[in-house]
């Protein structure tokens, strides 16, 4: 049964649909969904580019490293994380050996169509966005792949889609016959 996995993590590059996928994978799996950008906002009490502008990207990243750690131990639980999580070795570590991992790869395009008028991504505000991108991904996409147990291309099809697909596989680390619930997909989600 599904409910027996551990925890899911999701990690991934901004706009490739963590939150999106988070949400809807944690319904079916009848999972609390927590966002680390979120939980640090909350913890915070301001958001993420106050924290950026006020104590840099090196003191946001001490404060999500701190909520990884809480929010990887937490039980049965679905996390999206931010993009740049992974830079820390301290939460890879966390993140893989806590949980299962999925990777949502999103090339560069998909996210520059998901992020670019989005203000609220402060290493964005730059005056090439998509330059940054293909840098990060270069630097993050192996990391991300170091820590993955399941890789799942974005972009490509509906999230809902997405989902049942990411639950075919998320079967597989199940010990007992695993029943996929009915996501009720229309025609135009197949």
């Amino acid at each position: 049964m599904l409910e027996e996995l551990p925890s899911v993590f999701l990690v991934g590059p901004m706009g490739a649909g963590k939150t999106t996928i988070g949400r809807l994978l944690a319904k079916y799996l009848g999972r609390e969904f927590v966002d680390s950008d979120w939980y640090v906002e909350l913890q915070t009490g301001a958001d993420i580019p106050w924290i950026f502008a006020k104590e840099g990207e090196a003191g946001f990243r001490e404060r999500e490293t701190r909520a990884i750690d809480e929010l990887t131990q937490h039980k049965q639980i679905v996390l999206a994380t931010g993009g740049g999580a992974v830079m820390s070795a301290e939460n890879r570590e966390f993140l893989h050996q806590r949980g299962i991992v999925i990777y949502l790869n999103a090339p560069v395009d998909v996210q520059m169509s998901r992020t670019a008028k989005d203000k609220s991504r402060p290493l964005l505000q730059q005056p090439n966005p998509r330059k940054i991108l293909h840098d990060l991904y270069r630097v993050r996409d192996p990391l991300y792949r170091q820590v993955a147990h399941i890789i799942m291309p974005t972009g490509h099809t509906y999230p809902r889609h997405m989902v049942h697909q990411l639950l075919q596989q998320l079967a597989s680390f199940s010990t007992s016959p695993t029943v996929i619930p009915d996501l009720k997909l229309s025609e135009d989600e197949l």
